[in-house]
């Protein structure tokens, strides 16, 4: 975590407003995690937020799941988002990811990858550090993937660049009951 305490702090429900409300209901029932109770500070960003964050996440994304995540872990270890990990530790596990594929992801493409695989981690690398995936990886990808999701994979990619910049910037901390992975400690 790159900030011991936030900058602001997620608000309980007793501080909402109406709006803020409306922005989070459709993350009820159920517990509100840490980054949408800070997010809705600012509730009409929040909703736009939700709408293009549930394509990435949703089917309409072509990149199946467990290719999905690792593109998310990746942009989260590259962005040294602690939040972001250990949220999608759990969720890549959930999608089909191993743990060491999951410790894998910190190494990158050369870390005993299939090439669809290590194209993913390329694509991301390549977007993290240049905004740009070269044609070498372009046409790595190409032999893995539709054209359309090596659209989802930009997409995926900068959607997480975003998001890592809000957890990192507004200081939200890991919800209750998570752990730090012993790596990140400093992230």
């Amino acid at each position: 975590m790159r900030l011991t305490k936030p900058r602001f702090a997620p608000l309980s429900d007793a501080e909402l407003t109406p709006e803020q409300e409306e922005a989070l209901k459709d993350f009820r029932p159920g517990p509100v995690l840490n980054i949408f109770r800070t997010l809705a500070r600012a509730p009409k960003a929040l909703s736009r937020f939700n709408a293009w964050g549930g394509y990435v996440l949703s089917r309409r994304n072509d990149l199946p799941p467990r290719e999905r995540e690792i593109v998310i872990l990746r942009t989260g270890f590259l962005c040294r988002s602690g939040y972001e990990w250990t949220q999608h530790h759990r969720i890549g596990l959930r999608e089909g990811l191993t743990a060491d594929e999951i410790e894998r992801i910190k190494q990158g493409a050369g870390a005993g990858w299939s090439a669809a695989d290590a194209a993913l981690l390329k694509a991301t690398d390549e977007l993290h550090a240049d905004q740009f995936i070269g044609d070498a990886t372009w046409a790595e990808l190409g032999a893995h993937f539709t054209d359309k999701q090596r659209m989802d994979v930009v997409f995926t990619a900068g959607q997480y660049t975003q998001v890592s910049m809000m957890l990192n910037t507004f200081g939200v901390q890991l919800d209750e009951g998570q752990t730090l992975d012993p790596d990140l400690k400093g992230f």
